[in-house]
């Protein structure tokens, strides 16, 4: 399994990287083929893409967006994004509306049937999680968060990525995330800080 052969420090440190790669690629494969596509088929009847759900899910838990900020979420054309605003819409998942602050904004809403998915997604996940998490000790669950954070954040410090808004956390936005510290653009916090400029300008949605 070693690399560059030999029974000694490089050797031990070889099959320690390829074993650690070997799970990185796992856990990462089961999260995104289980966790994420599996569970979002199950519970959505229309074929949406992870990108298009993890926009649906933004809008559902921030009230509202406007329609230019679409392309920098999906890290994406501004055509391509409308593309991605009009299969929402016309799943009923988003709707348009003009803003009341500024009548030529349009700002995009997650529908009831919109929240109503995005629910039963993340009802699903718990679900099936469960028993899986059952089976560790609730401190070996804080732990294996903090490492994962540890790492992603180390990662992406050392690869730094320009391109869109991060949304890496698949949209279980946090504030002070230390993922979005390091790569400067986090949409959830961009929000937030549009409303607190803006306070009291629009109501909720």
């Amino acid at each position: 399994m070693a690399t560059n052969g030999g029974n000694g420090h490089g050797g031990l440190e070889a099959t320690r990287l390829h074993r650690f790669l070997r799970y990185s690629h796992i856990f990462s494969s089961a999260v995104r083929e289980i966790m994420e596509t599996r569970y979002l088929n199950e519970v959505s009847p229309s074929s949406l893409t992870l990108p298009q759900f993890h926009l649906l899910k933004l809008i559902a838990l921030n009230g509202h967006h406007q329609v230019g900020e679409v392309a920098e979420f999906l890290g994406v054309s501004s055509p391509a994004a409308s593309k991605n605003i009009d299969k929402l819409e016309r799943l009923g998942l988003v709707s348009r509306e003009h803003s009341k602050g500024d009548r030529r904004a349009i700002l995009l809403t997650a529908s009831p049937k919109g929240r109503r998915l995005v629910r039963k997604y993340e009802d699903l996940k718990a679900l099936r999680l469960a028993p899986v998490l059952a089976r560790f000790q609730p401190e070996q669950i804080d732990e294996m968060a903090h490492m994962l954070e540890k790492f992603s954040v180390l990662l992406f410090d050392s690869e730094k990525s320009e391109e869109g808004f991060c949304l890496r956390c698949a949209a279980y936005c946090e504030q002070s995330c230390p993922v979005g510290h390091v790569l400067g653009n986090c949409p959830d916090e961009k929000i937030r800080s549009r409303g607190k400029a803006g306070d009291g300008a629009e109501e909720a949605l």
